[in-house]
């Protein structure tokens, strides 16, 4: 990927500091100097009549490439006071100085030379036309290339800190699982190198080679509060990257374009990238080198984990439908697990585990005999000991895996009828003995179960399910995920209206 250049600013003069108390001498060095040139560059000139005002020029003003100056003004040695307090004070060692003095012997040239860091000495009677030229051009040629050398010092050393700010980056958005988080990572990082404000991150919705679809989704945003950045000229120009199949800069919007084996090519969009130098063109190159890889990484990675997700909330509608169950129960139970898991703060890789894994909390149930699954009254002791057996069979199904949601499914299907004090089955555990990914199903399945109409029961309303929460809490339930549930019923039963039986 690379950035376009544009046109060459026009350069900026040498700026140049005049110090001397006779106003004379600031006239006729400006007027002997006023054609001068050195690299296309012309001469920019700043004043000072005393040593005091000199040094409050030179800490204000930045890139003074030469400073004329006078020895003797409001002190004998004013100069050389000026001189040394550049030196040691400000800590300038780039600024060439030349000395200047009308009185020769108030300042004798080898003292001088040998005590302070001047770059020239000259009496002012010396200093024609031809001769000030001269000691201008190599003053100025001095200064050029000693900042040249600075500055590739300094480049060098921000490539090296941008490049650890790189490596960095790159090592914390690829820890990321999911593509979302991923995206959001990925923007945060470039936001941070190149200290831009707005930036955007999308993809194809399909295979444009088989659905011929060419609308985006977006992954991730910063800075785009007032949702302007996808205006008609950028999406004019994402279209053109994506026809193109190359990254390319127009105006202040860099538009990145990333292909990938799924298809869906990613598209990354940069707004203020007119203010991006050359280093950070550099870095930006060495951080997106990786992302397409990245990025079909992390779609293969999202395939498996969306296709397991599928299967097992297939698997679930299979259960739910053989025990006449609405098929909806499954994904209401792993809304509202997913929505205790986020409230109580649990990590955000658990949280996305836990929703994936509970609509298998009953996959047991599938070697469940009708006469006992599909019994419309109250199961007999021996018909109860059957149905009890579920969790243990759920078990011997999911258990082995090494697969984080099977993992997790596999304890959720085993633990999930365990009660908070100790009383459930099959083990009898009791308290955080239970895994919280089953105490968390235990509350969302309870919830469910008495909101909606089953074989032996009808609905009841919500205040008395509420009621019915608070009863069982700490007895049935945990506690704080019951809390949890009845601070958040609104969220709940939000879930409820989106999936219906």
């Amino acid at each position: 990927m690379s950035f376009l250049s544009s046109a060459s600013p026009k350069l900026a003069p040498w700026k140049v500091l005049l110090v001397d108390d006779e106003p004379d001498i600031h006239d006729i060095t400006k007027l002997t100097l006023s054609r001068f040139r050195l690299d296309g560059r012309a001469l920019s000139f700043v004043h000072a009549y005393s040593g005091a005002e000199a040094k409050e020029v030179l800490a204000r003003e930045e890139d003074v490439a030469l400073v004329f100056l006078d020895v003797v003004m409001e002190k004998e040695d004013s100069g050389l006071e000026v001189a040394r307090w550049m030196r040691e004070d400000l800590d300038n060692q780039f600024t060439r100085i030349v000395l200047r003095t009308g009185q020769p012997g108030q300042a004798p040239e080898e003292r001088v030379i040998v005590n302070y860091d001047i770059n020239d000495y000259k009496e002012k009677t010396e200093l024609d036309r031809t001769k000030l030229f001269t000691t201008t051009f190599a003053a100025l040629r001095a200064y050029r290339d000693i900042m040249k050398v600075e500055e590739a010092h300094r480049a060098q050393i921000n490539y090296r800190e941008g490049l650890e700010r790189v490596i960095a980056a790159s090592s914390h958005i690829f820890r990321q699982r999911n593509l979302k988080d991923f995206a959001n990572g990925l923007l945060q990082q470039v936001v941070a190198l190149l200290r831009l404000e707005q930036s955007m991150l999308l993809r194809l919705r399909g295979a444009t080679a088989i659905s011929g679809e060419n609308d985006y989704e977006i992954l991730a945003k910063i800075g785009d509060e007032d949702g302007t950045l996808l205006s008609a000229d950028v999406l004019a120009q994402i279209d053109a990257a994506k026809s193109n199949k190359i990254s390319r800069v127009e105006g202040d919007t860099y538009i990145g374009y990333f292909p990938n084996a799924s298809g869906k090519a990613s598209l990354l969009v940069l707004k203020g990238v007119e203010e991006i130098s050359e280093i950070d063109t550099k870095l930006l190159e060495v951080f997106c080198s990786g992302v397409a890889i990245a990025f079909d990484n992390i779609l293969l990675s999202q395939e498996i984990t969306d296709t397991q997700a599928e299967l097992i909330m297939r698997l679930g509608d299979v259960v739910e439908s053989r025990s006449n169950e609405a098929g909806n129960h499954v994904r209401r139970m792993a809304e509202v697990c997913h929505l205790l898991a986020l409230e109580s703060g649990l990590p955000d890789d658990e949280v996305a585990v836990l929703r994936h894994a509970a609509p298998m909390h009953d996959i047991g149930k599938i070697a469940t005999p009708d006469a006992v699954l599909l019994k419309p009254g109250k199961l007999d002791p021996a018909e109860w000991e059957i149905m009890k057996q579920h969790p243990s069979v759920g078990l011997s199904i999911l258990d082995g895996s090494q697969r984080p949601i099977l993992k997790a499914a596999a304890v959720i299907a085993h633990q999930h009828h365990e009660k908070f004090d100790g009383s459930g089955y099959p083990q009898g555990l009791k308290g955080e003995n239970i895994h919280l990914y089953a105490r968390i199903v235990a509350v969302a399945d309870v919830f469910d179960a008495l909101m909606h109409k089953r074989c032996y029961k009808e609905a009841w309303p919500i205040q008395k399910v509420i009621d019915h929460l608070r009863e069982v809490s700490g007895h049935h339930l945990d506690p704080v995920y019951v809390d949890l549930l009845i601070k958040n019923i609104d969220k709940a039963l939000a879930i409820n209206e989106r999936l219906p039986d």
